[in-house]
């Protein structure tokens, strides 16, 4: 489905499929971050699969294509390919966090998935990645070759970085799930069900951290609702 020029899939990555697969997410904020960042924009246009992450997509998508479509939030699309990598023994790699994070990811994925094979590497923390940097992320990758890549390094970051070094990364499925490392942790709560399936997942996070969400919730949600009316009226 193409929404607001991005082709949208409610679909996720088979582990069965005969090529890479890059498989982002978007939602009315990174909507609008990359109406201002043309690299992030590219890396989004460049998706395999672009899941629709946020009520507003799915909001836009029934006011725009008089479709309704579900959401697909970067956790859903990690719980799937955990399942699918658990039920064929397959491997994956975690690049993102902290190593205190980390440790947390193994512990439960052994607990939850045993059949999955678990590695990881912490990169750098810095805003910019050098070649150097990117040539010893993606050599830790390559020593695994794994089933799937799961990035987390908050967006737009991840991303771009993604979309700078995929023909250099050996995974069958490369996904960029961001705060998602954190919730599985447990260093980071996950709002409960009740407000996720209400739609309004981004309204204990706003209330917890107001200052950080602030741009998020107060800025873009706006203009992602005035972006969407201008093409109704064009319609």
């Amino acid at each position: 489905m193409n929404l607001l020029g991005y082709k949208i899939r409610e679909s996720y990555p088979s582990l069965s499929a005969p090529s890479k697969s890059v498989v982002n997410t978007i939602n009315p904020h990174s909507y609008c971050v990359a109406k201002k960042d043309s690299e992030f924009r590219d890396s989004l246009e460049a998706s395999d699969i672009l899941l629709p992450d946020g009520i507003g997509i799915v909001l836009a998508a029934r006011i725009l294509k008089n479709e309704k479509i579900k959401k697909i939030a970067g956790y859903d699309l990690f719980l799937n390919l955990m399942q699918q990598l658990n039920e064929t023994g397959g491997t994956c790699v975690f690049l993102g966090a902290a190593p205190e994070t980390l440790e947390k990811i193994h512990k439960r994925a052994n607990m939850d998935y045993p059949n999955v094979k678990v590695h990881s590497f912490s990169p750098p923390y810095k805003p910019i990645f050098n070649e150097e940097d990117s040539h010893l992320m993606c050599d830790k990758v390559n020593s695994v070759s794994p089933d799937v890549l799961f990035v987390g390094m908050t967006a737009p970051k991840q991303e771009k970085w993604v979309h700078q070094n995929k023909a250099n990364l050996n995974a069958k499925v490369i996904g960029s799930i961001g705060a998602v490392f954190d919730f599985y942790a447990g260093t980071v709560k996950r709002p409960s069900k009740f407000w996720i399936n209400l739609g309004l997942e981004w309204l204990p996070r706003f209330l917890k951290e107001p200052k950080r969400l602030a741009e998020r919730n107060l800025v873009s949600t706006p203009k992602f609702v005035w972006e969407v009316l201008k093409e109704r009226v064009k319609q």
